[in-house]
């Protein structure tokens, strides 16, 4: 697991689904946030594949001269797809594709997706938590999509477990315009734990 809180990379890591939907408008969002991302100067790392928003949101970035880096364990090239898009590495292990991910992005953004999505985006919420990174995490919430999430992070709070001041580790958007503009106004929350993971020893 990197403690790598350098933000020096313009990639961002985008969360979605690996494939699109009957609702075209979750699909279009993953192609506007693809445009938006590239025309805001940004490049983009997700998880490599070439189907769904996944596939969508790179095939943008890279039609409008934006960098793509791809991470793919290769147990799932079958079903996710390889994209020759940009660059592309091939892992091992979820785990490491994860953390390669982290690595290498300044910022991360979801879009709606299935249980593979959700994973992500709260294990990343968990690492701002605990202080591995301080990087923006945006949530689009197109068509509500992720009101059941606020509603879960409100009882959270509600019942002691998260607190109230880490509501904001995760900026919920609209549209992929606004969340592309969140990324350069973020600021981690000041209530996270205080850890260091390079130092911080044992007692």
């Amino acid at each position: 697991m990197s403690s790598s809180n350098d933000e020096s990379s313009n990639l961002v890591c985008v969360f979605c689904a690996s494939q699109d939907s009957p609702d075209s408008s979750y699909n279009d969002a993953a192609d506007v946030l693809g445009k938006e991302l590239a025309s805001a100067g940004y490049g983009l790392v997700y998880g490599g594949g070439s189907h769904g928003l996944m596939g969508r949101v790179a095939r943008a970035v890279d039609d409008n001269s934006g960098d793509v880096l791809g991470i793919t364990p290769r147990a799932l090239t079958k079903l996710e797809g390889t994209t020759q898009i940009g660059r592309h590495i091939l892992v091992d292990s979820m785990h490491e594709r994860k953390s390669l991910m982290n690595e290498n992005a300044m910022a991360f953004i979801a879009l709606p997706g299935g249980y593979g999505t959700f994973e992500e985006l709260l294990e990343i919420v968990t690492w701002s938590v605990l202080s591995i990174h301080s990087k923006p995490i945006v949530v689009v919430n197109i068509n509500g999509y992720y009101d059941a999430l606020k509603e879960l992070i409100d009882k959270g709070i509600g019942a002691g477990f998260i607190k109230e001041g880490n509501r904001g580790i995760i900026s919920f958007c609209d549209t992929p315009q606004e969340a592309v503009a969140t990324v350069a106004t973020y600021k981690a929350p000041n209530t996270r734990f205080n850890l260091n993971w390079t130092t911080d020893k044992p007692t």
